[in-house]
């Protein structure tokens, strides 16, 4: 019998666009619908799903034939588990699986809000386990598939106002490493993505932290494929941005957190002058 570790060792299982369709949440817009440009460039037929109906329509029309919109709502469990089994009744298997909705909500930088965490959690870890369970269904009966949790460098360590989607982001690093130990010797390569700043509606809306090594879009998906097509268990990037965390993290306390806290005030100090530029001041 195997021991627990050794079925990460297992995980050779690579998707490719013959052994069926990806499937990407969160398409609507940003890192999702980057990503499933990219992967339709790439040979595959994308099923892509977000709560914005029209949004994914839009998508779905720049490749008629090759994406498929889905709309659902990743916290609607029931909602999903139907999806995915439209999916793969009408389209195909599901070989490749993006799981990336998530939500970022900067209320939470300016108070302890239960309802913001709660809210939060909901969606990056709950939306996320509503899809696993589905997808892990057909694809450990088929014995293989691919599946890639989008998490964050924001879930390696803990961050001034950062308590919702810093914590929800470390636990899907988490979670994403149990599945890995626990699916690599059943046929599935699990992955975890552990990006910086990428340009999107999301990081849109931060305003008081200069975003260090920030790329578009359309280049973080280049570099999310890539992974699925030749990484390990984690995709991180920038280097410098996930070296520079992983650092931090085996520091002890009061080193980690002096660090951080540094780092943190430099970014505030870049914002705010960036805005004395812009306005004038």
């Amino acid at each position: 019998m195997p021991c627990p570790g050794d079925s990460y060792a297992q995980m050779s299982y690579r998707a490719k666009p013959d052994d069926g369709v990806a499937f990407v949440t969160g398409a609507s817009s940003g890192i999702g619908r980057a990503t499933a440009l990219e992967l339709l460039r790439r040979g595959y037929r994308i099923a892509v799903t977000a709560r914005r109906k029209g949004a994914l329509e839009s998508l779905a029309a720049t490749a008629p034939e090759k994406i498929f919109p889905f709309p659902a709502d990743v916290t609607d469990a029931t909602a999903v588990a139907e999806t995915v089994l439209r999916i793969e009744e009408t389209i195909g298997p599901i070989a490749l699986a993006f799981l990336n909705a998530g939500v970022f909500f900067p209320a939470e930088r300016t108070r302890f809000d239960v309802a913001l965490i709660a809210r939060t959690h909901a969606i990056n870890v709950g939306g996320t386990v509503n899809c696993l369970a589905p997808l892990l269904d057909v694809m450990l009966a088929r014995g293989r598939g691919q599946i890639a949790i989008n998490a964050s460098l924001a879930g390696y360590n803990g961050l001034p106002g950062g308590v919702a989607y810093g914590s929800s982001k470390a636990a899907l690093i988490h979670m994403a490493e149990s599945l890995a130990l626990t699916y690599g010797e059943r046929g599935l390569r699990v992955q975890v993505l552990c990006h910086g700043f990428v340009h999107t509606p999301m990081t849109d809306q931060e305003k008081d932290f200069a975003m260090a090594l920030c790329i578009e879009a359309d280049a973080a998906a280049k570099i999310i494929c890539d992974g699925f097509e030749k990484r390990g268990f984690e995709i991180a990037f920038p280097w410098q941005l996930a070296a520079l965390s992983k650092f931090a993290r085996i520091l002890p306390y009061p080193l980690r957190f002096r660090l951080i806290s540094a780092l943190v005030r430099d970014a505030e100090r870049k914002a705010a002058a960036n805005t004395d530029v812009r306005t004038g001041g």
